[in-house]
């Protein structure tokens, strides 16, 4: 998606050859124009499934997923909570998650009241290295007894091993822009 990488050379920030940043558009701060594109895209995308709904996690998944929802006819959207509260109530859904970024490992959860078995689930997420939390998310949907139609990706780092794992395990992997290196922490796309 030529509209998000321009927009990721402009105001990314890559720190140490190694970690993108991209918080003032898509995770703390977001632009909603841009967002609501790539809904659009992914909406376009995965036109060829049928989606009963869309599953993310907290916290930068949730805009990217709510704007896919608004381009597919409102379809409900549920996430993963990282952190347990007083709000988690009953009986959960849970896969452990090792966050790369954050150097920790937590449970995602899900209330069993949000997922159904026999539905058809889109994963949305913002980034894919290691594909860790996408895996975890896909362990959720099958615990409910869901049927993953795909995987959308915002920002792929392609030099780690996220899209070989997932599609090892037979999902369909779409990223609206693919990072291929990073040299002088300018980010380097797939042709």
């Amino acid at each position: 998606m030529e509209e998000l990488k321009q927009r990721i050379l402009q105001d990314g920030l890559v720190i140490d050859n190694r970690i993108l940043k991209i918080d003032n558009f898509l995770n703390q701060q977001i632009d909603t124009a841009l967002i609501n594109h790539v809904g659009q895209e992914f909406a376009r995308r995965f036109k060829d499934v049928h989606i009963d709904r869309i599953i993310t996690i907290e916290s930068s998944g949730i805009a990217v997923a709510y704007a896919a929802s608004l381009a597919m006819n409102n379809c409900p959207v549920v996430f993963a909570r990282k952190k347990k509260s007083l709000l988690t109530k009953g009986e959960q859904y849970t896969a452990k998650i090792y966050s790369y970024t954050k150097e920790e490992e937590y449970t995602a959860t899900v209330c069993k009241d949000y997922l159904h078995a026999g539905e058809s689930v889109l994963i949305i997420d913002d980034f894919l290295a290691s594909g860790a939390a996408a895996v975890g998310l896909t362990q959720i949907a099958a615990q409910a007894g869901c049927s993953v139609q795909g995987i959308g990706i915002v920002v792929e780092k392609t030099f780690q091993s996220g899209r070989e794992t997932l599609e090892k395990a037979g999902f369909r992997v779409e990223s609206l822009a693919r990072i291929a290196r990073f040299e002088n922490n300018t980010p380097i796309f797939v042709e």
